[in-house]
């Protein structure tokens, strides 16, 4: 009996244990959360011009482009950085070279798939907002014109 209702202790905690995780990964952005909110940069900039479009999608404190950890950015066909959620400076920058931790050159993927496609995900390795941690990264991304707006989420 004493071995039953060890195994039941030990099913309850990690029962509870894995609702703390769930718990916890809920606090972070899903897939559809990112796709949703590239539709919505995009119909943004259609609507309102690129210039108030780019602008708006960089401005940290926009509740529309900023949830948690999830943010949308913004690049030319060449690599160039047009407007990004968490970090103005990186606007006007080119990045077609840039590399994340393991050596990928990711924004010169996502120039390369957006000229094969109109949406796509590209997986590259990135700094989490929220954790300030180098982080996997999947992000969705539309093209509009010669532009390509993405939106990713964390994988942890």
């Amino acid at each position: 009996m004493q071995a039953k209702k060890v195994s039941t202790v030990i099913v309850a905690l990690a029962a509870v244990l894995g609702a703390g995780a769930v718990w916890a990964a809920e606090g972070a952005a899903t897939a559809k959360e990112a796709e949703v909110m590239v539709k919505k940069g995009v119909a943004f900039i259609k609507a309102n011009g690129k210039d108030k479009g780019f602008a708006e999608i960089t401005r940290r404190d926009s509740k529309d482009f900023h949830d948690r950890d999830l943010y949308l950015a913004v690049h030319k066909l060449d690599g160039t950085c047009v407007a990004h959620g968490t970090n103005e400076k990186m606007v006007g920058k080119n990045f077609i070279d840039m590399k994340d931790i393991d050596g990928k050159e990711y924004i010169k993927e996502r120039v390369d798939f957006a000229k094969a496609k109109a949406t796509f995900y590209t997986d590259y390795k990135f700094v989490n907002p929220v954790s300030k941690k180098i982080e996997p990264k999947t992000a969705y991304c539309e093209r509009l014109d010669d532009y390509i707006v993405c939106g990713g989420i964390y994988k942890k």
